[in-house]
């Protein structure tokens, strides 16, 4: 069990911090239940971009080919190298969240803006530890690893009805 990972955060986008002001501990909550599990001696650092669409955009077509904006992206740092020093922390890699298109999905679905960035911070620390979604198995196992992490933070289940929604 590892304990709370170190979380690199940079607000690109003011809007973020304007609509949920403890953004930085939302996320340092959510990312830390996702990853309390992953075994390691070292500090885990996480860096977490929070942009808007135009820049999410540019990073989904350069590294997925997808010329569109979505809502957020994880770039998985790999194995760490053996490091001499234990207190060098494993960079797991990088998570990237546009506040647009979060905010247009939680209009649209009538989610609460807080728990939907609580949701998709787990959903990306997960693809960091290498969870998918390639194929239906894939994508009911790691709803269920999300539905059970989310519990752990008091938020309900997004993928049913009611889920995520604001009170």
């Amino acid at each position: 069990m590892t304990e709370n990972p170190r979380i690199a955060l940079e607000i690109e986008d003011p809007r973020w911090t304007s609509a949920i002001p403890d953004i930085a501990a939302l996320l340092e909550r959510a990312i830390g239940v996702a990853l309390e599990d992953l075994p390691s001696a070292r500090p885990i650092e996480v860096g977490v971009r929070l942009v808007d669409d135009g820049a999410i955009q540019g990073l989904n077509r350069d590294w997925r080919g997808r010329d569109k904006p979505t809502n957020v992206l994880s770039f998985p740092m790999g194995d760490p190298a053996p490091v001499a020093d234990p207190a060098f922390p494993w960079l797991l890699g990088d998570i990237v969240m546009s506040f647009d298109t979060v905010a247009a999905e939680c209009a649209r679905d009538h989610k609460a803006l807080d728990r939907h960035a609580a949701h998709l911070a787990i959903h990306a620390a997960l693809h960091l530890i290498g969870h998918d979604h390639e194929d239906d198995a894939e994508a009911e196992a790691m709803e269920a690893l999300e539905v059970r992490l989310l519990a752990r933070l008091g938020i309900a289940d997004p993928y049913a009805e009611g889920g995520e929604r604001a009170a």
